[in-house]
């Protein structure tokens, strides 16, 4: 292998404890086991030479198309070549359920004929602990064992073709017709009990699994309906492939140091649980009816608020809970497209972002909405956390984009402080806690002058990034009506909306984070998840024309199998940034959504934050 292919050329498979990329040559080049956040298997999108790789396919030049199974996470890639047409099939195996064997971590491929003779070529190279242990690789009676020396890593490939060894890879060919069909069966565990199941019975068994879980509906009263429906179904299985079915929680992105800017230094570890995803991504799961998830993944989040110190809150977390995320530059390895630092890890895990103690108390608010998730311990430490907002939401933090130019008041941290004190006082009331109410309206009151004063620059017209940033936009101002700060008619919310489609929105509808100086080198493009705040902003303001095309417009950039990246590149429309990224698929959720409730007049009874608070938001009309 020499080359990279883009981003955005990719699958995704995924056994609800890890996940694999696939790209549409037949690669797999990015796996991490056991866990999501585990040392890579396979990683060439990082380094072509020694991040190792499985690949299977025609040995001639061929042309290939990939798409899943319907309605499942199962992967197709079928390869034309002037001989013949063969396809190739990938899933893992889930470990929730009674697919493989008890404790079986397996990953499938069958390469099968379907015209012609193809002769095909499969190459079989891990490579531990992201390339950096030594990897020793032998074949016998169909069986492959690659293990790792330094390590207890051990894979094993079990074939009905015969492999031979050379330089810790194993190579295998064969012709293929109609007839001929062969799988390969990667295991982690090869101590783990082997499922008896025939491995097309295997397959049958996670269709079926994929099947039972996905959105169902009467697709004529779903709310997702129409054109957006199939995208939004999409999107709920890429995110139900990025939940850790052990503990519930949810990784930004199953990759690291996919760069947002190629050939630069922007590029992080996004394989851990955000706090600032939390109530976006409750309101999608909850409306595509995955309310299981969206429980677990919330009282996830009540574990660590019972964990200590309101103050000893991290932005992140591990996927089992883990505190010490430390940050690490792996120097071997070459980077994607040459983008270096390769990064494990994450730094932003250390930050003060006190915005995060909103978005856990709103999280906890949308839960509450379908189901009596609060106890009184539960309740105690939230308590506790708004108290702490009490006393802390003057000063100084890191912000919702873990800017690393130092601390600053950024207005968004504000505005989620007051989201704390406001969803705080709501559920005390209704659910008759003891809070001391009266003081937090009081806090929450001078949050909100105090942002209408410092954080809004009259000049302009708009929202700043943070206090004393005189001319800096930041497209969280479209969140201000979002999370009900203030109602989407006021006239600063207006200008807001108005000022960030004029200056940060290129003409494809695609939205940068802010058009300030963030402490990097570098420029990355536009960031998905804020063009969805646009739609939703819109949408909220009665333009529903316009919310319709721009949402139409994002919905033109996933890829070949409806997979989202961070970001997009506005000049070339390339994914940037690590892939797939759970907020950019939460975000096209929740857009249809407010796109669908926007267009039935709100009289849909499945209604999104905004639309169920009353605060003068009118929904206007059609025109």
């Amino acid at each position: 292998m020499n080359e990279y292919p883009p981003i955005e050329a990719h699958g995704l498979v995924g056994d609800l404890q890890t996940c694999a990329l696939v790209s549409r040559d037949g690669t797999v080049d990015w796996c991490p086991f056991p866990d999501i956040e585990s040392p890579s298997v396979f990683a060439s999108i990082l380094d072509t030479e020694r991040g190792g790789h499985f690949t299977v396919a025609p040995e001639t030049a061929f042309e290939a198309e990939q798409s899943y199974v319907d309605r499942t996470n199962v992967l197709q890639t079928t390869f034309s070549t002037e001989q013949g047409e063969i396809r190739l099939t990938d899933f893992m195996v889930p470990t929730k359920g009674d697919i493989g064997g008890d404790g079986e971590r397996a990953f499938y491929r069958k390469v099968e004929g379907r015209d012609g003779t193809v002769p095909i070529e499969a190459t079989f190279r891990p490579r531990f602990d992201y390339g950096r242990a030594e990897t020793a690789t032998t074949a016998r009676d169909g069986t492959v064992v690659a293990s790792a020396d330094e390590t207890d890593d051990r894979v094993t490939l079990s074939s009905s073709l015969d492999f031979e060894v050379e330089d810790a890879e194993a190579t295998a060919t064969a012709s293929l017709t109609p007839a001929d069909a062969y799988w390969f069966v990667a295991r982690y565990d090869p101590d783990a009990e082997v499922s008896d199941a025939l491995p097309d019975q295997v397959l049958e068994n996670t269709v079926e699994f994929w099947h039972d879980w996905v959105h169902t509906c009467d697709i004529e009263e779903c709310i997702f309906e129409g054109a957006w429906h199939d995208l939004a179904v999409r999107s709920g299985l890429a995110l139900k492939l990025l939940t850790h079915e052990e503990t519930g929680s949810i990784c930004a992105a199953p990759t690291t140091s996919l760069p947002e800017d190629v050939g630069g230094v922007r590029n992080w570890d996004y394989r851990y649980n955000w706090i600032r995803d939390a109530a976006f991504t409750v309101q999608a799961l909850a409306n595509l009816g995955h309310t299981y998830e969206a429980m677990r993944y919330v009282n996830w989040f009540l574990e660590r608020c019972h964990a200590g110190d309101p103050a000893e809150i991290q932005p992140l977390y591990g996927l089992h809970g883990e505190t010490g995320l430390t940050e690490e530059e792996l120097d071997h390895l070459d980077g994607y497209r040459g983008s270096k630092p390769v990064r494990i890890g994450n730094g932003a895990a250390d930050q003060r972002q006190l915005d995060t103690y909103g978005e856990l108390i709103l999280a906890v608010s949308e839960t509450a909405r379908f189901a009596d998730i609060v106890s009184e311990d539960d309740w105690d430490a939230l308590r506790g956390i708004v108290e702490y907002v009490c006393d802390v939401w003057d000063e100084r933090d890191a912000g919702i984009w873990e800017v690393r130019g130092g601390p600053k008041h950024f207005v968004f941290s504000k505005v989620m402080c007051w989201v704390a004190l406001d969803r705080g006082i709501a559920m005390a009331e209704e659910n008759v806690f003891d809070a001391p109410t009266d003081r937090w309206r009081d806090v929450r009151d001078r949050i909100k002058s105090t942002v209408l004063e410092e954080g809004y620059d009259e000049g302009n017209g708009y929202f700043l990034q943070a206090f004393g940033d005189d001319d800096t936009l930041d497209a969280t101002g479209l969140l201000v009506p979002v999370v009900g700060f203030l109602p989407v008619d006021d006239e600063r919310v207006r200008n807001t909306i108005d000022a960030i489609q004029a200056q940060l929105t290129s003409e494809d509808g695609l939205v940068r984070r802010y058009d300030g100086d963030d402490g990097l080198p570098g420029e990355e493009g536009a960031f998905l998840w804020c063009s969805f705040w646009l739609v939703n902003a819109l949408a909220l303001s009665g333009r529903i024309r316009e919310a319709e095309d721009l949402f139409t417009s994002l919905s033109g950039v996933v890829n070949h199998v409806g997979l989202l990246a961070e970001e997009i590149d506005p000049e070339s429309g390339a994914h940037l940034g690590n892939f797939p990224q759970g907020f950019s698929h939460i975000g096209l959720i929740n857009s249809a959504l407010y796109l669908a409730h926007a267009k039935d007049g709100g009289e849909s009874t499945t209604k999104p934050m905004g639309m169920r608070l009353g605060d003068g938001i009118s929904l206007g009309n059609t025109e």
